[in-house]
């Protein structure tokens, strides 16, 4: 029937999917709580009002949105979690000490795929560092993500380093422009059009053009072009990030990737693993409106790397006859034992997924 169809961009989860994506989920979960991020869970929908106000460049018309029938007001589903994030850390959580961590799990969706990423429901999981956008504050975030992607374990882990204000802050400075010549050379370095570049009058942001690619190589690159020192301390804290990496991930460097870094303020960060489709995660420092806070954070997609995911060995599952012991199979469910009871007498265990039998009160192999 046409009406069993999903929309485009949407997919079911079988048991063997929903399996592995919980499991992966939990162990990501519990490498961010062993770094003393506490879980928040914000609702799906909020107001569009609330949403869109906490983070620069959140475009609440990508969002699905409908009116509330109790308020009349706009709600929205959200299409990313981070801005909630920052809503509980400047109201509920406001007078909590600084820095404040909190690690979330949960489904957000969009109006709209894109050319990258077709899928219009994900599975976000992420931590935010509330208070803090410092090197400091972004090694750690950084290094978190990457022990969470270790958990899951999946990998070999890349990270893609960039620089989101990097355009902005040299137009305001070393390399004048004004805000539409800035946003023509922006559009023109998304390209890597060197031609088209000169045409807006971007012709001192050539070498950025350059400047991506293996970390080392990259950075001296970017540390060769005269900014008047506008570039120094941002290529300070890139090396100091990257040494704290060290060997754990494959490290490169694009100064002038803006994909996915709508809100992101000096620093940002993709992150990659194995032959995964696409990027994984993304993160970085940025600002939280409403409070000008500091924050640092990331984000993964876990269903990017639901191919990569290995199968675990399948459980041990106990059949429960008709007129079982019930306290046997109580204490084996205690002891870790899955189970499944007999709703008639004519049922085949084996074909229903069952490894033992209850007899006499114990698992016996099938």
């Amino acid at each position: 029937m046409t009406d069993d169809l999903l929309p485009e961009g949407l997919a079911d989860n079988l048991p063997a999917q929903s399996a592995l994506l919980t499991r992966a989920m939990h162990a990501a979960l519990e490498a961010m709580d062993a770094h003393g991020y506490d879980r928040v869970s914000p609702p799906l929908i909020e107001f569009e009002k609330s949403l869109g106000a906490r983070m620069d460049g959140l475009q609440t018309r990508a969002m699905f949105r409908f009116v509330d029938p109790a308020s009349l007001r706009t709600l929205a589903l959200r299409s990313d979690i981070t801005p909630q994030i920052g809503r509980i850390a400047a109201t509920a959580l406001a007078d909590r000490p600084r820095p404040l961590r909190l690690c979330y799990a949960g489904e957000v969706a969009r109006i709209a795929a894109d050319q990258l990423d077709p899928v219009r429901q994900r599975l976000q999981i992420g931590a935010e560092l509330i208070g803090s956008d410092s090197v400091a504050a972004a090694t750690e975030v950084v290094l978190t993500a990457i022990e969470a992607i270790e958990a899951v374990g999946v990998g070999p882990i890349s990270v893609d380093f960039t620089l989101p204000d990097l355009v902005s802050t040299l137009a305001q400075g070393a390399f004048p422009l004004s805000e539409e010549q800035a946003d023509k050379v922006r559009r023109e370095l998304d390209t890597k059009d060197a031609g088209g570049l000169k045409a807006v009058g971007g012709e001192a942001f050539l070498p950025l053009i350059h400047a991506a690619g293996p970390f080392d190589e990259a950075l001296a690159k970017l540390r060769a072009i005269d900014a008047g020192g506008a570039l120094a301390s941002r290529i300070e804290g890139l090396e100091r990030i990257a040494a704290a990496i060290g060997e754990r991930a494959r490290i490169t460097l694009d100064p002038t990737e803006r994909h996915g870094f709508e809100y992101q303020s000096w620093f940002g960060f993709t992150l990659y693993a194995g032959a995964a489709r696409g990027a994984l995660g993304r993160g970085g420092t940025y600002l939280i409106r409403g409070t000008d806070e500091p924050a640092t954070g990331f984000s993964i997609y876990l269903g990017q790397a639901l191919p990569l995911l290995e199968a675990g060995k399948p459980r041990d599952m106990l059949y429960l006859p008709l007129a079982h012991d019930r306290e046997a199979a109580a204490r084996l469910r205690a002891e870790g034992w899955r189970t499944l009871a007999a709703l008639s007498d004519d049922e085949d265990p084996s074909a229903l997924g069952c490894t033992h039998v209850l007899e006499a009160g114990e698992a016996a192999a099938l």
